[in-house]
């Protein structure tokens, strides 16, 4: 990436990847300030995953939905914990795993399984159920490994369609314990001292406003991100999420990936105005 930043300041709120985009806008001569603000707490499901291997020993053609890489090593975890990946790892073999993009894939290849049906970009809920249209799940035994929270239109098109659904959450979405640093960026957002503010999930964009309303910053910030700081969208779903919390972003790449977003964001800052 060309070096178009000049040291302008880029508030950034990944967790998991933070290093990783950090590094992306040092490379255009940016400045990241990374305050992560989403935690992933793990849930203990043990008794549940002990059930649904149960069950799912007499399943000739099970059903594994995978909708996001954590989800998909959490599952494997929770059985090595149980002393049962063999299980685990033999039931989706002999079913289906339906991937939701990029990551679960991934997360599957580790565990030696190839992903049978995965959605197409940009991995949206729409795509991730036109996916699973490919499927016949009348009457079949379907394991859906949520992530981070509940994903209701997934469900209704799961049980609509005749599916014996059995729904694991994994791990949930939180706000870090900590919310001090977030707090002191929503201040110097407000303040102008960012050039742009980049979004990577939709959650961060929900607590970030969540940690501006208990501060009294709220209508601050959303001023500030209206009119004085670019706003960079990873993808539709975070992009619709911001819309509906009244900030409409400025930037959204055509790939829903990290270096994309970054791409474009830095194009959109060389051009000056961020409006």
């Amino acid at each position: 990436m060309p070096q178009k930043l000049n040291g302008q300041r880029i508030a950034l709120f990944e967790s998991r990847l933070a290093e990783e985009i950090s590094a992306l806008v040092r490379r255009c001569g940016g400045v990241p300030v990374c305050v992560p603000a989403v935690r992933e707490h793990r849930r203990s499901a043990g008794r549940e995953m002990a059930a649904v291997l149960d069950r799912v020993r007499a399943e000739p053609s099970p059903v594994f939905v995978f909708s996001t890489g954590v989800g998909a090593s959490a599952l494997f975890g929770e059985a090595r914990a149980l002393g049962r990946e063999a299980e685990l790892r033999d039931a989706i073999l002999r079913g289906l795993a339906v991937c939701r993009g990029p990551k679960p894939v991934a997360a599957l290849h580790k565990e030696g399984i190839t992903a049978s049906i995965r959605a197409r970009s940009p991995y949206t809920t729409e795509e991730f159920i036109d996916a699973l249209a490919q499927v016949d799940v009348r009457r079949r035994m379907v394991v859906l490994t949520h992530y981070g929270e509940k994903n209701p239109p997934l469900v209704v098109a799961l049980v609509s369609r005749g599916a014996r659904l059995f729904e694991l959450m994994l791990y949930e979405w939180e706000l870090p314990e900590d919310t001090g640093p977030l707090a002191r960026v929503i201040e110097e957002l407000e303040g102008g001292a960012f050039a742009a503010a980049a979004f990577t999930t939709q959650i961060q964009a929900r607590n970030l406003m969540a940690v501006a309303g208990e501060v009294g910053r709220k209508e601050g910030l959303l001023a500030a991100l209206r009119s004085r700081v670019l706003v960079a969208a990873v993808g539709p779903t975070c992009a619709r999420v911001l819309k509906e919390l009244g900030i409409p972003p400025q930037v959204m790449p055509e790939s829903p990936k990290m270096a994309a977003m970054i791409r474009a964001l830095v194009g959109r800052l060389a051009e000056g105005s961020p409006q």
